[in-house]
């Protein structure tokens, strides 16, 4: 059987699975579609792993949007959808439900987050771990009904940026549930988030995009993380986030040669890593990757200016200075801060 048949074959049974699952789902947490999120939003991670509202986040930090992090699979091989891979935290309304609804009460709403360096690195991200592109579909829907939402993150990193056979598996099965919600006349946009280089993408995270042009699954934001650099040479970064939007300007010029410059620079979104990276001090040479508290104000400014589609941070628990000179700490910046400062300068790039 030849390649082009055997696709075919598995989008045509999987077209076939997904309506079948459809059908036994709700059809939004709120028994409405939601709206879609704000052409230009601000939306930093939340870190759902440390046990936090993200209610009281939101409030606390004045983030109204928030991307949640991370919905994976138990172990690899699975196909069944977790937050953090936990059985003690299912896609359910009952977990993350209530606090989803205080969070639109509020005026705000959320971004769920597939993927992320943990699952990515261990095969437990859904397209890695699981090989059949209904199952995968059906993940997909299964959280978009239970929560209501209108927007995924595909946080795609590490070795899944290699796993060619995943990587077509996943944009099929996003094609599939884009299908599904046009159908349905719900809205559903899809986020890709990629490492960057500070010229621009690279090309196994290229070969992402061309895939999901390939097999017809709609990327509305390219989602670049733009810090981890990791080669060993200072940066300031700010300058490294315009110059890597500028290299993924041009790939996407390349790879939607029909679309404006300005739909173009509505697709790109940045994602910093606030105050020192895991990148760390650089060794002997000191800091080398510390994203400040300029950085911030002129991202936002320039972020403003070019109409990007997405600013983002990782991550809204990171936001406080609780431990001044350590780098890559998971509950503070590392950096000299207020208490959600990051947040507060860059929560209004949020506009329609």
């Amino acid at each position: 059987m030849t390649r082009s048949v055997l696709v075919r074959g598995v989008i045509g049974a999987a077209t076939a699975l997904v309506a079948t699952l459809a059908g036994a789902l709700p059809a939004s947490a709120g028994g409405k579609h939601q709206p879609t999120l704000p052409d230009h939003v601000f939306a930093p991670y939340f870190q759902s792993y440390n046990g936090t509202d993200p209610a009281a986040i939101s409030r606390a930090s004045g983030a109204h949007y928030l991307t949640m992090a991370f919905l994976q699979t138990q172990t690899t091989g699975s196909c069944d959808i977790l937050w953090n891979g936990d059985p003690a935290t299912p896609v359910t309304h009952s977990q993350y439900g209530p606090q989803i609804a205080a969070i639109r009460a509020a005026g705000g709403d959320v971004v769920p987050s597939f993927g992320g360096y943990g699952a990515d690195s261990t095969a437990t991200e859904i397209a890695d771990s699981c090989t059949d592109v209904g199952k995968i579909a059906a993940a997909y829907e299964k959280v978009v009904t239970t929560y209501g939402v209108t927007r995924l993150d595909m946080d795609i990193e590490d070795i899944s940026l290699d796993n060619t056979a995943a990587i077509d598996r996943r944009n099929q099965a996003i094609h599939l549930v884009q299908r599904w919600a046009d159908r349905q006349h719900r809205p559903l946009q899809i986020v890709y988030t990629l490492p960057t280089a500070p010229a621009g993408l690279e090309q196994n995270a290229i070969d992402v995009l061309a895939s999901a042009i390939k097999y017809g699954a709609r990327v509305d934001i390219v989602n670049i993380m733009t810090f981890d650099y990791y080669d060993d040479q200072a940066h300031e970064m700010a300058a490294t986030t315009k110059t890597a939007a500028a290299g993924l300007l041009g790939t996407l010029h390349t790879l939607y040669p029909h679309r404006p410059e300005s739909r173009l620079w509505n697709m790109v979104g940045i994602t910093e890593m606030v105050g020192i990276d895991d990148y760390g001090s650089g060794g002997e040479t000191g800091p080398l990757e510390v994203f400040t508290i300029a950085d911030a104000h002129a991202v936002t400014d320039w972020a403003t200016r070019h109409h990007i589609g997405e600013l983002s941070f990782w991550a809204v628990g990171r936001d406080n200075g609780g431990c001044p000179g350590t780098p890559g700490s998971d509950d503070c910046s590392g950096v000299v801060q207020g208490p959600y400062q990051f947040t507060h300068i860059m929560a209004p790039f949020t506009r329609r």
